[in-house]
């Protein structure tokens, strides 16, 4: 038996949080149906983090690595074995835990919102 738990969208956000400090990984999120199932595993790294989302064939990856002198962000987006997105960036500070889950919140959203219009 399912148990479903309606929250009003406002909380939303800080449900996501809440798992993400957690450390621990998010179940799979449903969007539609079976077939367009997406599974989101985040895990710490470090002072960091890094989530890979997965539906079918597709696969999206962020990390977040946080070191005393820098942070360093990778964005990768592959279907099959063709990447499509292979990106990243280094800012000049370390970012402080609240701004990694913020981040890596943001990238879920994200990739929610453009598997969904597809």
């Amino acid at each position: 038996m399912a148990v479903r738990i309606l929250l009003p969208w406002r909380s939303l956000p800080i449900l996501l949080l809440c798992l993400l400090f957690s450390g621990g990984p998010v179940p799979a999120l449903s969007l539609a149906g079976e077939s367009d199932e997406l599974q989101i595993d985040v895990s710490k790294k470090g002072l960091g983090k890094e989530v890979v989302i997965t539906q079918g064939a597709k696969e999206w990856f962020m990390m977040i690595e946080v070191t005393p002198e820098n942070t360093v962000v990778v964005r990768q987006e592959k279907d099959h074995d063709k990447y499509l997105v292979d990106e990243s960036e280094t800012h000049d500070r370390p970012l402080v835990a609240a701004e990694v889950d913020a981040a890596i919140a943001d990238y879920i959203n994200s990739v929610k919102a453009r598997a969904r219009k597809k």
